[in-house]
């Protein structure tokens, strides 16, 4: 069977991961990605393989810098069954226009809006919803982080309400425009948080209200969890369950902070020590007066990228069932 043709519309932090993520799997290839300057990651994509496309005033520059132009980016479109639009978040709903015009199917990140593509996507809670359709949204890490640990257990137990404060870092490792800060930030001032709200766009039926603040960090963000669960369990029940998740990991053996985490990623030898999955502290699981408690930490640079991968293979109908498309992607990943 001929491999599902994708394209990576933005080629940043989350874009090469995915496009890396796609060139690892047996059903799909990457057929081009775009950018619009000719930097570091410009050269290195070029150097993995990857057809670079880019802006029509931009190729003089592409081709000065030693890079190869494919095309524009409407040529690179042209030639993909799907599109994952990797672009900065407000951005990506401008190129809805070009992909309808196109006829091709697209994937948005969390930064865009759920009306967007109608259908807010995470692999574990309704993969099938996915299925066949024309657009997606992948939703942010941090909602991604929550639906992961909240879907399985209100499968097994049922969940009452989810109350969540997320610790947010301030900007990514890379950028130098935005921090860190030095200041701890409400995000927002005015209360809950929009974080709720999203993983209601992928489970309608759970009560969850959200707070967030900014911390001068760039490594992870961390959340703490409470939940009341409709069925009586203990912590040792609720870390079975998440110990049967893949994308779970239940960490200790003296980790205690995300600077750990990520030094662990790079003791894994993971690519630019990413941590695809949720990282929940094993010893912070915890049963109080019949609620359940536990810190989890979310790398935002990377929690997202199986996701995509099975966003795609939910909308191409490569596999139906959403368990065979997350072991697929995993095996592939080295999750």
């Amino acid at each position: 069977m001929a491999k599902v043709k994708v394209a990576i519309n933005g080629y940043g932090t989350i874009g090469k991961r995915v496009a890396d993520a796609v060139n690892l799997q047996n059903d799909m290839e990457v057929v081009g990605i775009s950018k619009t300057r000719p930097n570091f990651e410009t050269m290195l994509a070029h150097e993995k393989g990857y057809p670079v496309y880019t802006l029509t005033e931009k190729a003089d520059a592409m081709k000065k810098a030693g890079i190869p132009v494919a095309g524009t980016i409407e040529d690179m479109v042209a030639n993909a069954d799907v599109v994952v639009d990797c672009t900065p978040g407000g951005v990506g709903e401008e190129n809805k226009g070009l992909y309808e015009k196109a006829g091709v199917k697209a994937i948005w990140q969390g930064g865009e809006e759920h009306e967007l593509a109608g259908v807010s996507f995470n692999a574990s809670a309704n993969y099938e919803e996915a299925f066949g359709k024309d657009f997606v949204r992948v939703v942010s890490c941090n909602t991604t982080g929550l639906c992961r640990v909240i879907y399985p257990l209100d499968r097994q137990f049922g969940v009452n309400k989810v109350r969540v404060t997320l610790m947010r870092r301030a900007a990514d490792p890379r950028d130098v425009k935005k921090g860190p800060i030095n200041a701890i930030v409400p995000n927002p001032i005015k209360l809950p948080s929009h974080h709720g709200p999203d993983v209601k766009m992928v489970m309608p039926h759970i009560n969850i209200v959200s707070t967030a603040v900014k911390l001068p960090t760039t490594l992870m963000h961390v959340h703490t969890v409470n939940m009341e669960l409709d069925k009586e369990c203990s912590a040792e029940d609720v870390r079975s369950i998440f110990k049967e998740q893949s994308r779970v990991r239940l960490i200790g053996q003296g980790i205690g902070s995300t600077a750990e985490i990520i030094e662990l990623g790079r003791d894994l030898g993971r690519p630019r020590n990413d941590m695809w999955e949720n990282c929940v502290w094993d010893d912070s699981v915890t049963m109080h007066e019949g609620e359940l408690y536990f810190f989890q930490a979310i790398h935002q640079e990377s929690i997202v990228i199986p996701d995509n991968v099975d966003a795609i293979r939910s909308m191409m109908e490569l596999e139906k069932d959403g368990a065979r498309s997350i072991a697929k992607t995993n095996r592939a990943m080295g999750i």
